[in-house]
């Protein structure tokens, strides 16, 4: 099955759109200034995105979806954020059945706004169901069912919406339903030599190299420097261009970039925390340093950047049955945001969307976090997807 990369990426502004409007309904609601971060998809099997839900406990909205699209949305608050919005709404409302009642009442009004979009853009009516409260822990806030089965298939649109005002966050989570949703995006296939179309049934296959680079970079860090770490979540996702350098915001990050050459090409980004940062690479330096990250840190953070580097990306390349080489590393220290710009804006050079691999590599006591972001040529990494035997697939969705 061949899905249409400027059909999808059609969808995914019909999406942030949409969460615009839900953005400005919620404004209105709860007199705030309220904006949205950042809407990508997640594509994949259903069984790997549980970890990106693990530990988290939500109130929420979720609505069914019938007619020209089949499936659900769901809007999730954290506690604090919902009972934050039932204030706003109902001045000392506190807890229980007003924060039920305002949860479902802006809930519905925010899904009706993301919703007209879709059923304007397809010229179709688009049915909802009544809203239904949930309050639920991981992935129990989603669909029933939605992660029940490895092999089905998830495309996932998620917006973030957040306010300057206080903490009013909450995600849009839509989720179509795959067989429905892959039709519209069809493609005759297969992919041409201008790479506009990607194989979604091999995609699992390259999420699983994808968790084994990162777990390969996992170990590379416990071996320089003795901590622990283990892969908390890595997922491929579908994201406008412009929008990337959100995705990081304005922590401060240090860490190491590399430009890649190969099939595919493109960038990858091995960026810690400050406080992380200073610890891995103290790890690595046998005599005691001032505090802070001085050169003798910018110096082991390269090193272990570059092993790491090498470990991640040969995975890819075994399963691609590709060469790729990378530059050597590019030491950064500075807002997420910034760190990621000039890395997009040679991509959007050639591109309006991009996959993002986003893995995370953590201590088990949480106090050591790496984050590394692949971000590949799509039309090269379509190509090189196609080429996968269809052995590679198993254990990810059917052709």
């Amino acid at each position: 099955m061949y899905v249409d990369i400027q059909s999808l990426g059609e969808f995914s502004d019909l999406a942030s759109q949409g969460a615009d409007r839900a953005a400005d309904a919620l404004g209105q609601l709860a007199d705030a200034n309220v904006y949205v971060d950042v809407t990508d998809v997640t594509l994949m099997a259903a069984g790997d995105l549980r970890e990106a839900f693990a530990g988290r406990e939500f109130v929420g909205v979720e609505i069914g979806l019938e007619g020209g699209i089949a499936g659900e949305t769901v809007m999730a608050f954290e506690l604090d954020a919902a009972r934050n919005l039932v204030n706003r709404l109902i001045p000392g409302g506190g807890d229980g059945e007003f924060v039920r009642s305002g949860v479902t009442e802006a809930g519905n009004i925010m899904t009706s706004g993301f919703i007209d979009g879709w059923a304007n853009h397809l010229g179709v009516g688009i049915d909802m169901t009544p809203p239904a409260y949930v309050r639920a822990s991981g992935t129990d806030i989603l669909p029933d069912g939605a992660f029940d089965d490895d092999r089905k298939g998830v495309f996932m649109f998620e917006s973030q919406v957040s306010s300057m005002d206080e903490d009013l966050e909450f995600t849009i989570y839509m989720l179509p339903e795959y067989a429905g949703f892959t039709d519209m995006l069809g493609h005759d296939g297969p992919v041409g030599e201008a790479g506009d179309a990607v194989p979604v049934n091999k995609l699992p296959a390259f999420n699983r190299m994808t968790k084994e680079g990162a777990s390969s970079a996992a170990d590379n860090i416990t071996m320089m420097t003795g901590t622990e770490t283990d892969v908390e979540v890595s997922r491929l996702r579908f994201v406008p261009v412009q929008d990337v350098p959100s995705e990081l915001g304005k922590e401060t990050v240090a860490g190491t970039v590399f430009e890649l050459h190969g099939d595919p090409s493109g960038y990858l980004a091995i960026l810690f925390d400050e406080a992380s940062a200073e610890e891995v690479a103290g790890g690595m330096i046998p005599t005691e340093t001032e505090p802070g990250i001085g050169d003798m840190e910018k110096g082991a953070l390269r090193e272990l950047g570059n092993i790491m580097t090498s470990g991640f990306i040969d995975g890819w390349a075994n399963v691609l049955g590709t060469s790729i080489e990378h530059t050597p590393p590019q030491f950064v220290h500075d807002m997420g945001s910034a760190v990621m710009s000039p890395l997009v804006s040679r991509l959007g050079q050639t591109q309006d969307h991009a996959f993002i691999i986003d893995s995370t590599v953590r201590t088990p006591d949480g106090n050591v976090r790496c984050d590394i972001y692949a971000l590949p040529d799509q039309r090269e990494l379509a190509a090189a997807l196609d080429r996968i035997e269809p052995a590679a697939t198993d254990g990810g969705l059917p052709r």
